[in-house]
């Protein structure tokens, strides 16, 4: 009796899959082609890739429901993806996966001035959550630098940050409230509307733990009046370790600007021959923004200044007015379109105590040059989130080096006492790193609340954790 071939049982597998998938969902929420499906073969990592089984766009909560309920019962795994912008493979599928993204879902659900919220559909992209309120004098604080892309349900899997985060805090602070889904289908929710919500902080716990307990449907965020005003000063140095000096001096001195933003000289050059900002061709270059009324305006910025000339800036730059604001952060907001334009590279997400910065930047050039790679940096130096960006060549087999340059600027991370992450998440870029950080009994602890959520261990499977404990953790389970 001939056995039929492992490549047809996966096509019958398949195909079969996606029958049931039609049949709880509706048709064009169902996506098999794999001329089609190659589109979210990956992330923005997009050094790795795999083609998923299928892909599903739900556009409500009942639909993400019924498409986990089929998957669990069929012990399929499923990937969620909001935008697909995740810098660390969080969404990479697998190939038995189904990716669930929620693109589709992107309608305004409620707004309410008074209590200072909105509801709002998790694929619907961060900028646009403030582009529903602007007119009203609100916006929505987070913003990441891809916040014209990325969606909501990323930020919150990923616990997203931004330039703005200084001041406002990341998506942690601004998120009063969830609705999600589990893998088997049942649908909660978490906090609301109310500034805190009893009992455990569950939604805490679902903030930034990247796809791997649920599926985030709808999310109520804090929405904020407009300040009065803001503006940026730029400051650049002959040096990258004096500027994180001036940096750490505006911090210790209880300064709270609303931004502090830091780019190298390679970017800089970088950025000046993409978006022509009028930049100072120095070795760094800060950009501090500060907000308030007029005079609150100026008391700082005087405070700040004052900081900058003790430390000789080649170059110091108060914006007059709003065009001039713009063109100072023009250059910053198109740093990584610009680095992409001349190079291929990593961008990492290590995170460090303030005070650490002149010596992290010093060390992260002596371990470049020893691997004879290039690192611009530019990053929120505000908080100490790094965002160090390794250039390589792809097509000169140069990625394995710098995937290692870069897991040693992560162990230094966290040898000063910061952190592998800061926004960007773990997903496959740092999930062998996690021992480097937490030991033995800290794992263990994370996988169990992940047994609690998602006993089969279907969801977002190959991310996080290291990948022997996870691949155990899932065989035990079936």
């Amino acid at each position: 009796m001939q056995m039929p071939d492992p490549d047809s049982r996966v096509l019958s597998r398949k195909a079969q899959i996606v029958e049931r998938l039609r049949a709880v969902l509706p048709d064009a929420a169902v996506i098999s082609d794999p001329v089609e499906t190659r589109a979210y073969e990956c992330d923005a990592l997009a050094a790795y890739r795999c083609p998923p089984l299928a892909v599903v766009l739900p556009s409500t909560t009942q639909e993400v429901a019924a498409a986990l309920a089929l998957c669990h019962a069929e012990g399929v795994p499923v990937v969620p993806r909001g935008a697909g912008t995740s810098l660390a493979g969080g969404a990479l599928p697998t190939a038995d996966c189904v990716i669930l993204g929620t693109a589709r879902m992107t309608e305004v659900l409620e707004v309410s001035y008074p209590d200072r919220i909105i509801r709002v559909q998790s694929g619907r992209t961060n900028l646009s959550v403030t582009g529903a309120v602007e007119g009203d004098g609100f916006f929505y604080a987070p913003d990441p630098s891809s916040q014209l892309a990325c969606a909501i349900a990323g930020n919150i899997a990923m616990n997203s940050g931004g330039a703005h985060c200084l001041k406002y805090g990341v998506t942690t602070n601004n998120l009063l409230g969830v609705t999600m889904v589990l893998m088997d289908g049942t649908i909660v929710e978490l906090g609301g509307a109310a500034m805190d919500a009893g009992g455990l902080d569950l939604l805490g716990l679902i903030c930034g733990s990247e796809g791997q307990l649920g599926v985030v449907t709808e999310a109520t965020l804090r929405i904020l009046p407009k300040p009065e005003g803001a503006r940026p000063v730029l400051m650049g140095y002959d040096s990258s370790e004096v500027a994180g000096q001036v940096v750490s001096d505006i911090i210790r001195a209880g300064l709270l600007p609303v931004a502090i933003e830091f780019m190298d000289r390679p970017c800089i050059e970088a950025t000046e021959a993409f978006a022509k900002a009028g930049y100072p061709m120095c070795e760094a270059l800060l950009i501090v923004e500060v907000e308030g009324s007029p005079a609150e305006i100026d008391e700082q910025l005087g405070l700040i200044t004052q900081i900058a000339r003790r430390h000789d800036p080649v170059e110091l730059r108060e914006a007059t007015d709003a065009d001039e604001a713009a063109r100072i952060w023009l250059g910053r907001k198109s740093a990584f379109g610009a680095m992409g334009q001349i190079n291929d590279y990593i961008c990492l997400d290590g995170t460090i105590p303030v005070s650490q910065l002149p010596f992290v930047l010093r060390r992260i050039a002596e371990m470049a040059a020893d691997y004879g790679l290039g690192v611009a940096n530019v990053f929120h130096a505000g908080d100490g989130n790094m965002h160090p960006l390794i250039l390589y060549d792809a097509n000169g087999g140069e990625l394995d080096k710098a995937e290692a340059l870069g897991a040693d600027i992560l162990r230094l991370c966290v040898e000063v006492g910061g952190c592998l992450t800061g926004e960007h998440g773990v997903g496959i870029e740092k999930r062998d790193l996690m021992e480097v950080q937490f030991g033995p009994d800290d794992l263990e602890a994370q996988m169990a609340v992940k047994d609690v959520f998602d006993p089969a261990w279907l969801l977002n499977p190959a991310k996080v954790f290291p990948l022997a404990a996870s691949a155990g953790r899932r065989m035990a389970a079936e």
